[in-house]
């Protein structure tokens, strides 16, 4: 056995402190350690992006990266985007334009659109399948998440528009 490390995250704006050996992969720890549970495991070789989380800005499937990659980083998953009260644009779009069906890929599909808007607030349905190559959905064809991800977009450079 691996000598255990001592890690630090702050996962969905909560500290957390644990001890973990280095070879722990974050999404264990994220699902087994810590019970947040949005993320799923599914390929276990990044081709999927079901683990999809943000990491210091930036989306990292968390299925072939070790917690202590991780020391230290701002992690945020989809139960760090909204609530049940209070949905991101993302989720409420999911919901009202039928991006999902099985939800499986949905934590993650939905954790990589936020970033993509945020790199890229109005995006073509070219620059969106391009965007989300790395996350990949058995259920809906796509054309569904390509509409959720278009309306969430419109939805949220309104919001922007109005508050400036």
């Amino acid at each position: 056995m691996s000598k255990k490390m001592h890690i630090k995250l702050n996962v969905n704006g909560k500290d957390e402190e644990f001890l973990a050996e280095p070879r722990e992969l974050l999404i264990y720890t994220l699902r087994e350690r810590l019970n947040i549970t949005g993320p799923h495991i599914g390929c276990e070789t990044s081709h999927c992006g079901a683990c999809t989380v943000t990491i210091n800005g930036k989306s990292v499937k968390s299925c072939t990266m070790f917690v202590a990659q991780a020391d230290g980083a701002a992690v945020t998953t989809i139960e760090g985007l909204g609530d049940p009260d209070n949905l991101h644009p993302l989720q409420e779009a999911f919901k009202e334009h039928h991006g999902l069906q099985c939800g499986y890929c949905t934590p993650g599909m939905i954790t990589r659109a936020t970033k993509l808007l945020e790199e890229n607030p109005n995006p073509t349905e070219e620059e969106i399948r391009f965007g989300m190559a790395g996350n990949i959905c058995r259920c809906t064809g796509y054309q569904n998440i390509v509409k959720s991800i278009q309306a969430a977009a419109s939805e949220m450079n309104a919001a922007k528009e109005a508050a400036e």
